[in-house]
């Protein structure tokens, strides 16, 4: 009987020749696209490493390798800028903060270690992103040294108020973060700077509760005045009755030089000199008390 013949291909498969090799994969597949695009970011980055590390190199051209190691790895940082989205932060102000990282990465960098430089990179970007964020949550600028001590009491107070079934004593918390009492009132203060109300805020109640502002109190112009009137009651009691009554029309009744003289029956030239002479003496007591 003649040999059976073998089962033809499925539709779309190639037939292959005895020895023949499978053809490779269509390089339009989006796996296979990011494959080469990998594999070229990486000898590029390495041809770029070794510009900017050769010291015979010009300082322009180390400089450009630099600049283009730079621009070659944003869509990294612009990765994980990503994973901070929605969080109240423009996207572009997190791909500026994490350039930063990026930057500090390409300086740092050694390639000698053997690790790829986005596995190196990744940790520092992510940082400098989370570090800015650290720092913009804060209402009033405080030492680093306590906003990390904030998080440490955070986190020392979740753990023990689970463990102890209460709020735990400053004594138990100094003890678990390992710092002093001193330091953990400290800490729990500064937190009273991570967010601020505003004088103007309202509970937004329907009964239209007034604001903080409302319950400020105005400056009184007045208290500045009170020592100075104190102080000179007992001076005007030194006065001659005559010399008081002059201080009284002036300035208490507003009267004129002209008014106060007729009253008085003397010539206003008179009154001015005694009045002059009155504000001098009551001047002169009050720089030079007894």
């Amino acid at each position: 009987m003649p040999a059976s013949l073998p089962p033809d291909p499925p539709v779309g498969v190639p037939t292959l020749l005895p020895g023949e090799a499978p053809p490779d994969p269509p390089e339009n597949d989006d796996a296979t696209r990011r494959r080469l695009g990998i594999e070229t970011t990486r000898r590029r980055s390495a041809e770029l490493f070794r510009e900017m590390r050769d010291e015979e190199a010009d300082a322009a051209v180390r400089e450009g390798a630099r600049d283009s190691l730079v621009h070659l790895h944003l869509p990294l940082v612009e990765h994980c800028a990503r994973r901070f989205r929605n969080r109240g932060e423009p996207f572009e102000d997190l791909v500026q903060v994490g350039t930063i990282g990026l930057i500090k990465s390409v300086d740092r960098f050694d390639p000698e270690r053997g690790v790829e430089f986005s596995t190196y990179a990744t940790p520092t970007i992510i940082g400098e992103i989370k570090r800015y964020f650290r720092d913009k949550g804060w209402a009033i600028r405080v030492p680093r040294r306590l906003q990390e001590l904030r998080m440490q009491i955070s986190a020392a107070t979740a753990e023990l108020t689970q463990s102890l079934g209460r709020s735990p004593t400053a004594s138990e918390l100094a003890a678990q973060v390992g710092c002093s009492v001193e330091e953990i009132i400290e800490g729990i203060e500064s937190s009273n700077a991570y967010s601020t109300l505003s004088l103007d805020a309202t509970d937004d109640s329907d009964d239209g509760t007034a604001s903080m502002l409302d319950a400020i109190g105005a400056e009184d112009a007045g208290l500045e005045h009170v020592e100075i009137r104190e102080s000179l009651k007992p001076l005007l009691d030194r006065l001659e009755p005559r010399e008081k009554r002059i201080l009284l029309l002036r300035f208490f009744k507003n009267q004129t030089q002209s008014q106060i003289a007729e009253e008085i029956g003397v010539s206003q030239m008179h009154v001015s000199r005694l009045l002059s002479r009155t504000l001098d003496q009551l001047r002169a007591s009050l720089e030079t008390p007894d």
